[in-house]
């Protein structure tokens, strides 16, 4: 048992998570802290990310949030030295900033030819932007003390079709391949103590999908059925579900382990529907 729990330990190391106010990023932020890392939650509407640190302030102290674009190099800059003078180092950095563009989802009664380029292009800026721009800044201070987990967020709509969602898939699915790629750059430049990785969630229900997959009173809309029905779990996730994954990456339980897609989906990538 203490060989295990050493290998999975990750008290008192400093996590950097962007979109931490977010549902999923909430949700990683409270398996860090009980794990006793340190944790860091990033987002750009300060009143809720006020609200989403005094929450987790029952679980522990070190929690922390600052306002941060992750689409502005200089406001992640400026971040990176506020956490660097405070703790001298980061050790995990998790993106989990992103999601679905309003705008930019397909209408039931539209066809891609309906889509603007600019509503594609802000959810490619915010997925695949809000991911490589956030591991630069602080992937590079991770290179430069020699180790490090970057964690990317991933999903399903890179791998499978996912109607109507387009763009969301095209970023998710440039997010898989930048992985990748850092993965190998960053091992071939600066060894093995840095590792990155991504986790590819099925379907949880957000503050983002809730509109699209569910009713106002809880039932399932036909998209909701659809999904289960190609679910072999047959339920949503839960988001707290993510974190057993995230503490395995972002712990020594991993450490020949990167550049790999974890799906966290109760098997829906694994079933053809037949």
């Amino acid at each position: 048992m203490e060989f295990l729990e050493k290998l999975f330990n990750v008290e008192n190391k400093v996590a950097v998570i962007t979109g931490g106010s977010g549902v999923l990023g909430g949700e990683i932020a409270k398996g860090l802290l009980s794990a006793g890392s340190k944790v860091i939650i990033l987002g750009t509407n300060e009143n809720k990310l006020n609200q989403k640190v005094n929450s987790l302030k029952t679980i522990s102290k070190d929690i922390a949030g600052l306002k941060c674009n992750v689409l502005d190099e200089k406001n992640i800059r400026n971040v990176n030295n506020q956490v660097l003078d405070k703790h001298q180092h980061i050790d995990i950095l998790i993106n989990a900033a992103g999601g679905h563009v309003t705008k930019a989802v397909i209408g039931v009664d539209q066809s891609i030819f309906d889509l603007r380029i600019e509503d594609f292009g802000k959810v490619t800026d915010l997925n695949l932007y809000g991911t490589v721009l956030p591991t630069l800044v602080f992937g590079k201070s991770m290179a430069e003390q020699g180790k490090g987990s970057i964690i990317n967020i991933s999903s399903m709509a890179a791998q499978r079709a996912i109607t109507r969602a387009v763009g969301y898939s095209a970023a998710k699915a440039a997010v898989e391949n930048f992985t990748r790629w850092m993965a190998v750059e960053l091992a071939q430049k600066f060894g093995s103590g840095i590792r990155v990785n991504a986790i590819s969630p099925g379907f949880f229900l957000t503050e983002q999908n809730k509109s699209i997959l569910t009713d106002e009173d809880g039932s399932l809309k036909e998209r909701g059925k659809t999904i289960l029905n190609i679910t072999p779990f047959n339920r949503f996730g839960n988001p707290d579900e993510l974190i057993g994954t995230v503490l395995w990456l972002a712990s020594d339980a991993s450490q020949f382990v990167t550049g790999t897609i974890i799906p966290v989906d109760g098997g829906f990538s694994a079933f053809s529907g037949v």
